[in-house]
């Protein structure tokens, strides 16, 4: 019983530390990177195979993880639909004038074909879906469920995931111009945080019902690499 509970303890710390660091890793050190957004590509692609490596190291399953090759189908399955719904979505956004400013996004206005490209195709891809995705529905839901009941574990998931974008959300007010000082900007940082803890409520529903990474990965993949190619196109249509 004593070395049950130390590896309790154990786990329970790491998943508590494995918190914090997520929340530093996006807030604080990704941010710091010299020769972004290239270097952030590169240190989240290392940051995937760390945290998969010492996942397995800790003992979780490829099936805790939502890498188990059986449920590939299902997540193909009910990721491809989602993906498909997000591209209606964004083709009547883009179809209809009264919406398709609300698309528009001042990071993306001045970038090249071949800019827009890399980072439809590579940077959201490699930097952004297949490391959250790792890191959110698969290592910290896994280690949490280890210690906590499904609903508490899938809360702490959504909850660190919206603080998370804490950073991306100051670095997009600033990016588009929205100066609204302290009670304004904080008013849409905590907007941001709690849209994309909700987001990440669907992402891990998907996870569960489908049984793989797969299905949250290709949702999360349609909406920000379609989301690049429909902001290009809502901001230079004007």
């Amino acid at each position: 019983m004593d070395d049950r509970a130390a590896r309790r303890r154990r786990l329970v710390g790491s998943t508590a530390g494995l918190c914090v660091g997520l929340v530093a890793w996006n807030n604080l050190v990704v941010p710091a990177l010299p020769g972004r957004p290239a270097s952030a590509v590169a240190a989240n692609g290392a940051a995937t195979v760390a945290l998969l490596a010492a996942a397995r190291w800790v003992g979780l399953t490829r099936d805790e993880l939502g890498l188990c090759r059986r449920r590939l189908p299902a997540g193909a399955r009910w990721g491809g639909a989602c993906a498909a719904l997000v591209l209606a979505a964004y083709a009547m956004a883009l179809g209809t004038p009264v919406l398709r400013p609300l698309l528009a996004d001042a990071r993306v206005e001045d970038l090249s074909g071949a800019q827009v490209a890399v980072r439809a195709l590579v940077s959201v891809p490699l930097g952004t879906v297949v490391w959250e995705e790792v890191a959110f529905r698969g290592v910290l839901l896994a280690a949490a469920c280890r210690v906590l009941p499904l609903p508490a574990a899938t809360a702490l998931s959504c909850a660190v995931f919206g603080l998370w974008h804490v950073r991306p959300a100051l670095s997009g007010l600033a990016a588009n111009g929205v100066a609204g000082g302290l009670p304004g900007n904080g008013t849409a940082v905590l907007l941001t945080c709690l849209w994309t803890a909700a987001a990440g409520l669907l992402f891990t529903w998907l996870r569960l019902r489908s049984g793989s990474l797969l299905a949250p990965a290709l949702l999360h993949l349609a909406t920000n690499s379609l989301g690049v190619l429909a902001a290009v196109a809502a901001s230079r249509s004007g």
